[in-house]
Order: structure tokens, then sequence, then C-alpha cells
């Protein structure tokens, strides 16, 4: 984590409920040509026992805001393809289907 938030500014941010950690999301800003400034979110988890309760939505709408604070025109995330009921779940929150991420194991 440390070298992540030295090396690429790689930030935290968590749902608390009753002291209690709910979701949290790992991100960092980007710039690419095709799309410009973006934020990048990592990381997105919701603890099992409080999944449906909108925890993640809140936690979504938080990122939202942060990226448009620092001027971002979009929000980005990869999910993996097994991932059917995240993919529910961002579909349902505004995200859109853009590209392939491909990967190749070295």
């Amino acid at each position: 984590m440390r070298r992540l938030s030295d090396s690429q500014g790689y930030r935290l941010a968590a749902l608390l409920e009753g002291g209690e950690v709910r979701a949290v999301a790992g991100y960092r800003f980007m710039e690419m040509f095709y799309c410009g400034r973006i934020l990048y979110v990592d990381d997105l988890v919701t603890d099992e026992r409080a999944r449906s309760q909108g925890n993640g939505r809140q936690l979504l709408a938080w990122l939202k805001d942060a990226a448009r604070a620092e001027t971002c025109a979009e929000l980005h995330l990869d999910s993996r393809l097994h991932r059917e009921a995240a993919h529910r779940f961002y579909e349902r929150e505004g995200f859109g289907k853009t590209c392939y991420h491909f990967a190749a194991v070295l």
C-alpha cells in the first residue's frame, strides 16, 4: 500500500457505520490521451454482511464527487468477468461496458 501510495498516488476511502468498516475503495487519479483526467477505482469491496444495504452505492457517490472535485470527466474501474453480481450493481449505478481489458501473464 505504501509503495502504491508513494509512487502512484493510491488512496483509500472507507465507509464507516458505528465504528465498523462497511465498504472500502482504493483509487487514484490518472490521465490518459483518449479520455483525459479520470478517477480510477482499483479496489471496491463491501463487507459481505453489509451487502445490499446501500453502502457500495454511497461509497461510489462519494468517489464520483471526489472525481468531479478534481476535474475528472470520468470514473473508471475494471471488474473480473466472473463477477456478474458486481456487474449488475455497476450497471445500476450508471456504468457502461466500454471496452475489453486484456492481460497477459508474464
